[in-house]
């Protein structure tokens, strides 16, 4: 019922007769996924598929729209079949991009070459760009584990700045979570907002330098009064310097040639007035350019010396065990938001706001920051809040370019983070602090990212 108070709250008005039913639906479907997750452990795919079914269930028994309790189940499975279609593909090759620059020591190889780059006096920046970087086709949980022991090292060899290095990785790994596509989060709100693949990837990376910038000073400053233990190096970290890794172009591979063959075709397409020819455009395609990206990685993992000691079908089956249960998530956020469109809740947000301009931006960012502390999950904060966005707006358009709401609502998935979010307890327990430090590091830094990415978005959308 938060999410309804919400709406409610920037709309400025109460439900009249006609807007009761489908705000009450959204209630239900809301309270569904937070009480499932938070209260009833459920896993998010089931919180997500309840919610659409309940949506359409509470729809269907009020006789508020043409729905029938059949088709309460129907249209959700038919609507979680659509958007699987849009995203599995490239969630499923994503993490196999992730996987092969993990095992090649692709990964570390552009982090090393990251730090000579910056120098050691400026590592904390290099940490940050890698993992703004590679948290782009990789899943934060795997960039953090990949980057910990680097931030030890380097903590280890500068005797100071642990907190520093690891808030400055956490940052950039978080803003590329948020807002850069092919992450899972980002990239079904673009593809329920309608974005282009590059415009997302292009407005997420470009929008990233201020709160990335803003986050790294206040990590400093942090790391200057938030007092931590000095990390011991682990065996395994020590072993980190000592593997072989492959060169710097072919570590690049999988992540550029995707960017720049997205990239290039939308460049060529406004060049040439959208006239491309069938060729341009097969090599802009979002599912060929992953597809290129993922031959590379796995030609460097299996040129690679663990890469030789492993098989094909293992390189590429072990990674769609963690990415299944991630486009289950996210195919199922895409079916609660068009259970709630068929509820009525676009025409039912257009009555409430009669004389009254909405900031879809706002809104985006305060429906995704409530669901976000309400529940954990940044995944899921996201892609609900799309669902109930994407119906209100109907079609009466966002009134803003739909790159802002994009943002908005990546920015504001990210914030606040507490005990209910998994990446809470992973920084805490893999550096060794308890949940008071935590609180005063990560949650903080991640507000920071989540307000500053709000401002800079707010102007943005103002001035264009």
């Amino acid at each position: 019922m938060i999410a309804v108070a919400v709406i409610a709250a920037a709309t400025g008005a109460g439900a009249a007769a006609p807007v009761a039913g489908p705000m009450i639906a959204l209630g239900v479907g809301v309270a569904f996924v937070v009480l499932g997750i938070a209260r009833w452990r459920m896993h998010p795919f089931f919180a997500l598929m309840g919610a659409a079914v309940a949506v359409g269930l509470v729809t269907a028994w009020g006789g508020w729209s043409e729905l029938t309790p059949i088709d309460a189940i129907g249209h959700a499975t038919a609507a979680l079949g659509r958007s699987a279609g849009g995203i599995a593909v490239i969630i499923a090759m994503a993490a196999v991009i992730g996987e092969c620059l993990t095992v090649s020591g692709g990964a570390e190889r552009v982090v090393n070459a990251l730090l000579r780059l910056w120098g050691e006096k400026r590592a904390g920046v290099a940490l940050l760009l890698s993992g703004l970087v590679l948290a782009i086709p990789v899943f934060f949980d795997t960039v953090f584990l990949l980057l910990l022991p680097l931030a030890r090292v380097l903590a280890v060899r500068t005797g100071k700045d642990y907190l520093f290095y690891v808030m400055a990785l956490c940052a950039g790994a978080v803003i590329a979570h948020s807002t850069v596509p092919p992450t899972p989060g980002p990239l079904l709100v673009a593809e329920e907002l309608g974005l282009s693949m590059a415009v997302a990837i292009g407005g997420g990376l470009a929008c990233a330098v201020v709160p990335a910038a803003g986050t790294l000073m206040l990590a400093r400053w942090l790391g200057k009064r938030v007092i931590v233990p000095q990390p011991k190096l682990a065996a395994e970290d020590e072993a980190m310097a000592g593997r072989p890794l492959p060169g710097l172009w072919g570590s690049l591979a999988p992540v550029t040639l995707p960017l720049a063959m997205i990239g290039g075709a939308s460049v060529a397409g406004l060049v040439l007035s959208g006239d491309l020819p069938m060729w341009l455009q097969l090599v802009g395609d979002k599912h060929v350019a992953l597809g290129v990206g993922t031959v590379a990685a796995l030609a460097l993992a299996l040129r690679s010396e663990r890469g030789r000691a492993e098989s094909l079908h293992t390189l590429l089956g072990r990674p769609l065990e963690l990415a299944g249960p991630i486009i289950l998530i996210t195919a199922a956020g895409g079916a609660f938001g068009a259970m709630l469109r068929d509820a009525g809740i676009g025409e039912a947000v257009t009555t409430l706001a009669a004389g009254r301009e909405l900031n879809f931006v706002l809104l985006g960012w305060l429906l995704a920051a409530v669901l976000r502390v309400a529940q954990g999950s940044a995944t899921v904060a996201m892609i609900t809040s799309t669902g109930m966005l994407t119906a209100a707006a109907g079609e009466a358009g966002w009134g803003v370019n739909p790159l802002f709401v994009f943002l908005a609502i990546g920015y504001g998935s990210v914030v606040l983070s507490w005990a209910n979010d998994s990446g809470f307890w992973l920084v805490s327990r893999m550096c060794g602090w308890d949940e008071r430090t935590t609180l005063k590091s990560w949650t903080v830094v991640l507000t920071a990212v989540s307000l500053l990415g709000l401002a800079e978005v707010l102007i943005l959308s103002a001035i264009f």
